[in-house]
């Protein structure tokens, strides 16, 4: 029975006399003793038969215990719970907070560098002559700021006549005195508070002060008389007014165009067919002026207004260089040579190689780029 029991896992029932527990003593078995047999759950039946026990009054049979892994997850009720594989532990990595999209940047805008005019100008007395009736300025402003105002250029070639300080003095008074008006009527208005110019507006004041040069060349040296070609540029436009025979070219596309017409008598004559052009190179007259800075109360100067195009080159010069040095040669310096200070001082080399029977002035301005920009 305490057998059976034992197999059962049933406690033995507290027995004796003396109501205190029967010790169930056991003796180790030798290690060369056979193991009993295990008793087959039908003999244990048999035997509780034949020791009078009615196996209906017995508990019911327990399960045998199950150790799970404490890891496992719970199951729905009648399903087997998953025995898992005791795993070591490891700490718990939870999902990283999902930072904020950055805000959306547009590209960096690509850096253009804003391109000023340039310009070179030189003047020599040349090989023949004692003193240099030739007169010259030049003025550039270019700006960066808020306004992105234009570049503001000032240009002026004068070449003197009427005798040995006449002439000279003739062309620094007109140069002097054009340069302050336009300073005064133009730059300055637009250094203040730049609006749009109108052309007409800037055509007109270089007429103007080209009427005021006349009268203080006239009040100043009677008898005396200079030639004047003076270009303003706005941006990409460019304001000429001329009188006598200095000269303005335009260069570009490998191409070099004369703006301006020598009032000269020999050029009348070709322009009335009179002359061809080959004759004129040999006229005795060939100097002679019909129209100059201050020979008439009333002056009539040639105007123009030309859009430049981009990378071009403008060159202003007396006829001390245009009469030694043709147009083709000129052009061909000008785009060869690295800057245009360097193109002016090659073309006075040449034309005083050439002989200097004259002095020579010249100005070459180099046009930006217009699609280069910051």
């Amino acid at each position: 029975m305490n057998f059976l029991r034992r197999l059962l896992g049933m406690s033995p029932p507290h027995e004796g006399r003396d109501g205190m527990s029967r010790r169930v003593s056991h003796v180790t078995r030798s290690r060369d003793a056979p193991a009993a047999p295990t008793p087959s759950a039908a003999d244990a039946e048999a035997q509780l038969v034949d020791d009078g026990v009615d196996l209906e009054e017995l508990p019911p049979e327990q399960p045998p215990l199950e150790v799970h892994d404490r890891a496992a997850p719970e199951t729905e009720s009648g399903q087997e719970p998953k025995i898992l594989p005791v795993q070591r532990q490891t700490a718990i990595q939870r999902r990283p907070r999902a930072e904020p999209a950055p805000p959306r940047r547009e590209p960096p805008r690509e850096y253009k560098p804003k391109r000023a005019l340039t310009y070179g100008i030189a003047t020599d007395v040349g090989k023949l002559r004692d003193n240099n009736e030739d007169a010259c300025f030049a003025m550039q402003w270019h700006t960066m700021s808020v306004e992105n105002r234009p570049d503001f250029g000032f240009f002026a070639v004068a070449d003197g006549m009427g005798g040995h300080l006449d002439g000279e003095r003739a062309a620094g008074i007109a140069v002097q005195t054009l340069a302050s008006e336009m300073l005064h009527s133009v730059y300055m208005p637009l250094l203040r508070n730049f609006k749009a110019a109108e052309k007409t507006t800037i055509l007109e004041a270089l007429v103007a002060a080209s009427e005021k040069a006349n009268s203080a060349v006239i009040d100043a040296v009677p008898g005396g008389g200079t030639t004047l070609s003076t270009v303003a540029i706005v941006g990409n436009l460019a304001y000429l007014v001329h009188v006598g025979d200095s000269r303005a070219y335009l260069i570009h596309n490998d191409e070099i165009e004369q703006l301006t017409t020598d009032h000269t008598l020999v050029q009348r004559l070709i322009e009335m067919k009179e002359l061809t052009p080959e004759e004129a190179e040999y006229y005795p007259q060939k100097n002679v002026l019909y129209r100059a800075i201050g020979q008439n109360e009333s002056l009539k100067v040639e105007r123009l207004i030309r859009t430049l195009p981009s990378a071009a080159q403008m060159l202003i010069c007396s006829d001390g260089l245009w009469d030694l040095v043709n147009d083709e040669t000129m052009k061909r310096v000008t785009l060869e040579s690295p800057s245009p200070q360097e193109a002016c001082d090659r073309l006075v080399s040449l034309a005083n190689d050439r002989g200097g029977t004259d002095n020579i002035s010249v100005i070459i301005l180099n046009v930006p780029e217009n699609d280069v920009s910051i």
